[in-house]
């Protein structure tokens, strides 16, 4: 895009999983599909010594393996643009880093610096540190993965070194969950159609499901996964945020400053987590996955409810649940709404009207409603109305990353949290993480433990 400036972006931990999986990719859709600036540069940073060579053979293989298809002539102009500065990055010793930005600078003028940290949260404090020690900070862009901090007093250390080395407005919390085309849809739809917006409140609708269950394991995660579990990997971070899109009240506008605030103001209505109202569980044959701790009571499973006291949203539960090696993968924000209060039909089912945001892929909507089940007798049935975003007419779906990546870019920050959300979210988090109930076993392949069932009641969880 035109209207980009030349930018140079910075990916530590460019050899890692999450870069493999998620950033490299998500960079070069950006790259095919023309929304790159004119003049940019790609440089990975790691601790050891590799080619600028090597580096591109491995960007080649990740996104062979986790992108788009590769076609020579859109490669050969995306790989010229890729570097890498080895050595490490300490607050002591910069490595090759600021050599290799230097160089790229006189090759493509004077040039933003976009910093992304794909890297373990632990070491957040340290790189930012870095940045500040090595003059790279002053007018950066920098992005943190989630989850930034991993209990409260590590949020509050990671916050301090971050506005002692950045301004507010230089930070990006990226949340990728934020970034799919459902979950922004959730604002369009709520908010530009009259039947929708009148019913979006507790006296129309009687609970709110967020449901992320996950068929897969924990694959090559285990050491990070282990030292925090599916309530910091996704209660906290992914979950809360996606109810607080829903349980906002209207903003002045979907600008940053406004969305952001409409955001953070319902997190603050957030009541703190009763553990009487979670289930935890860990899967059989967790415990003997290599790097995790043989008695290890990490939780891969959590359930709870989550409650806003707000007018609009008292009284209503919030259902949240993920976890690992379930029975059905899903990405799924379910409103179920009331039955009516005077109806002459009778045994109405509890999941007859529900609207849904399928958040995966390129996302759909689904409406389900009440209807008479045709044929002679006068039965109910459920029928299902679903609009996959994918096909509105024009349509051109970014992934999440690379939406939000784009974001970055430009400046945007309107789909990344703040600060004053985060803390809100420790102290509503903060009874569950320092005095948690007991993790559950559970079968691979079943939806977790049977205690989770008795939270959704009376409707019971949708994604079964």
């Amino acid at each position: 895009m035109a209207t980009l400036q030349p930018t140079i972006f910075v990916l530590f931990g460019a050899t890692g999983d999450l870069a493999k999986r998620m950033v490299l990719p998500s960079f070069y859709q950006l790259f095919v599909e023309g929304l790159l600036p004119e003049k940019w540069l790609l440089i990975g940073n790691g601790r050891h010594e590799t080619s600028d060579d090597e580096f591109r053979d491995h960007v080649h293989s990740s996104i062979e393996d986790f992108g788009s298809d590769l076609g020579d002539e859109k490669w050969d102009g995306f790989a010229e643009r890729l570097r890498f500065a080895g050595n490490g990055f300490t607050p002591e010793d910069a490595g090759d880093l600021p050599g290799v930005v230097e160089a790229g600078r006189k090759e493509i003028g004077d040039a933003q610096l976009v910093h992304y940290l794909a890297l373990p949260p632990n070491t957040f404090v340290e790189y930012t540190t870095a940045l500040g020690a090595h003059g790279l900070a002053d007018g950066a862009r920098v992005v943190y993965e989630k989850p930034f901090g991993t209990s409260q007093k590590a949020f509050e250390q990671l916050d301090r070194v971050v506005h002692d080395v950045l301004d507010e407005k230089q930070v990006y919390r990226i949340d990728h969950f934020l970034g799919k085309e459902a979950t922004q849809n959730l604002h369009v739809l709520r908010f530009a159609n009259g039947m929708i917006s009148g019913i979006w409140n507790a006296e129309h609708i009687e609970q709110v499901q967020i449901d992320v269950p996950e068929t897969l394991d924990i694959d090559d995660r285990a050491e990070f996964y282990d030292a925090t579990g599916a309530v910091l990997d996704m209660l906290v971070t992914h979950l809360f945020q996606v109810a607080a899109e829903i349980a906002m009240e209207t903003p002045a506008s979907l600008g940053a400053d406004d969305l952001q605030s409409a955001r953070e103001t319902v997190i603050g209505c957030f009541r703190p987590i009763d553990t009487a109202e979670v289930v935890l569980g860990q899967y059989d044959g967790y415990r003997d996955v290599d790097g995790v701790a043989a008695d290890s009571a990490v939780d891969t499973f959590v359930a709870a409810k989550l409650w806003v006291d707000t007018d609009r949203w008292r009284g209503v539960p919030f259902l949240l649940r993920t976890g690992k090696m379930l029975g059905v993968g899903a990405q799924r924000v379910s409103l179920v709404f009331r039955k009516p209060t005077s109806s002459p039909l009778t045994d109405l089912p509890h999941d007859g009207t529900v609207l849904s945001f399928d958040l995966s892929g390129n996302g759909e909507i689904d409406v389900a409603m009440t209807v008479k089940e045709p044929g002679p007798a006068f039965d109910l049935s459920v029928g299902h109305l679903s609009l996959p975003l994918r096909s509105v007419p024009d349509a051109e779906p970014l992934s999440p990353y690379s939406r939000l990546i784009l974001d970055v870019l430009s400046g945007d920050r309107s789909l990344f949290t703040r600060p004053d959300g985060l803390a809100r979210v420790w102290e509503v988090a903060a009874t569950l993480l320092n005095d948690p109930p007991e993790v559950q076993s559970y079968e691979p392949g079943s939806m977790g433990p049977q205690g989770a069932d008795k939270l959704a009641a009376p409707c019971g969880w949708l994604v079964r």
